[in-house]
C-alpha cells in the first residue's frame, strides 16, 4: 500500500484494473472483437501496407476470427475468460483494424449489437484521429449516453517527421482536433504511443508524453515498440535504420513518462504483447511481468509516483 489517491496495492500510477474495479465494482474483462474492418492506410486512401510496424491482423493478434458473428466472437471470448474470472464483467473491444472507418449505418449497426447487450458493460472502439467524421462522432457522444464507451486513438508519437518515417498517414494537429471533437460530445479518449520508434531519442519519447499530458485524456496506453514479422520494420532493423531499446532504458523511460501524466488519467497499459510465431524483438519484453514488476520497484525506489511532475511537463 502507499499513498497514491488511485490504488489499493503497491502500484503508484493508475491502473485499469483499479479503474474498472472503482467503476464496475469488481473485475473487467476485454473481449477483443474483429468487426471485418481496414484502414485508409491499407487500402489505398492513404497508402498501402499500413504503418511500418503493423503486422497482416492490424494490431488485433488476439481479437476473435472475422469470420465469426460478432455475437459469436463476443461468446467465444466471454466462455474463455470466465474460466479465469467466473465472477468478472466483460467490455467488448473492437481491436482490430480502424474500427469507425466505415459509413455510419454501418458501425451502427455493429455497434449497437453490443450497446443493447445487458451483459457487454461496455465499449472499447480502436481507431485512428483522420477516421472519425462529424456524424460519427456525433452518434458516438449520444452512445455513449447509453454505454460506457472509450475510443481509443492510435497517435503512436507528436513528432511528425517520425509519422512520416513509419507511414503513419496523419498529423499531430489532426489527433488534437479529434481528441477535442470528441470530447466536446463526452466521450471518454484513451491515447496509444509507442516508445523505440526509429530515429527518436529518449527526450523525444518524453516529450510525447508530456504532450499528451496535457491534452482533456482520460487514459493512455504505453506500448514498446514490437518488431514482428511480415512488417516494413523488419527490414529497417536488420539495415540498421532501427534500433531495438534496452529493457532498463525502458522502464526508465516509462517511470518518467508517468510522472508527467495526470493521476485522474488511467494507464491502460505499459508494455505490449505480440503472437510469438511473429515475435521478433526485443525478446526481454517477452517476460512482461517482470519488466512491470521492475517499473513498480524503480518508482518505489526512486519515491514516485504518476502525475508528481505533471505541473512542470513544459
Amino acid at each position: 500500500m502507499n499513498d497514491f489517491k488511485y490504488s489499493n496495492t503497491n502500484k503508484r500510477y493508475h491502473t485499469l484494473d483499479f479503474h474498472f474495479k472503482d467503476k464496475f465494482g469488481g473485475k473487467v474483462g476485454r473481449i477483443p472483437i474483429d468487426a471485418g474492418f481496414t484502414c485508409p492506410n491499407i487500402d489505398g486512401t492513404k497508402g498501402f501496407g499500413g504503418c511500418t510496424f503493423c503486422n497482416t491482423s492490424g494490431s488485433g493478434d488476439f481479437a476473435g476470427l472475422r469470420s465469426d458473428a460478432l455475437v459469436e466472437q463476443w461468446d467465444k471470448g466471454m466462455e474463455m475468460m470466465k474460466r479465469k474470472w467466473p465472477d468478472a464483467k466483460f467490455i467488448a473491444y473492437f481491436q482490430a483494424f480502424t474500427n469507425t472507418y466505415a459509413p455510419l449505418e454501418v458501425l451502427q449497426e455493429k455497434y449497437e449489437v453490443f450497446a443493447n447487450m445487458d451483459e457487454c458493460h461496455g465499449i472499447s472502439i480502436g481507431t485512428r484521429p483522420d477516421c472519425l467524421e462529424p456524424e460519427v462522432i456525433e452518434y458516438l457522444g449520444e452512445l455513449a449516453k447509453r454505454k460506457y464507451i472509450l475510443v481509443e486513438l492510435g497517435l503512436q508519437t507528436m513528432h511528425d517527421s517520425t509519422s512520416k518515417i513509419i507511414n503513419r498517414g496523419h498529423t499531430t494537429a489532426e489527433f488534437e482536433e479529434s481528441v477535442n471533437a470528441l470530447r466536446a460530445v463526452g466521450v471518454d479518449v484513451v491515447v496509444h504511443i509507442i516508445n523505440g520508434l526509429p530515429k527518436e531519442d529518449r527526450e523525444m519519447m518524453l516529450d510525447t508524453a508530456k504532450y499528451v499530458a496535457g491534452l482533456d485524456i482520460q487514459g493512455v496506453k504505453i506500448h514498446l515498440l514490437h518488431v514482428m514479422h511480415d512488417t516494413v520494420m523488419v527490414n529497417q532493423l536488420n539495415n540498421g535504420f532501427l534500433e531495438l531499446m534496452q529493457k532498463d532504458d525502458y522502464i526508465d523511460l516509462v517511470v518518467e513518462q508517468l510522472r508527467y501524466i495526470k493521476p485522474e488519467v488511467v494507464v491502460h497499459r505499459l508494455t505490449g504483447d505480440a503472437p510469438s510465431s511473429i515475435f521478433i524483438g526485443p525478446i526481454w519484453s517477452k517476460k512482461k511481468t517482470i519488466v512491470l514488476n521492475d517499473i513498480d520497484k524503480l518508482m518505489a525506489k526512486l519515491d514516485v509516483y504518476q502525475g508528481d511532475l505533471y505541473d512542470n511537463r513544459k
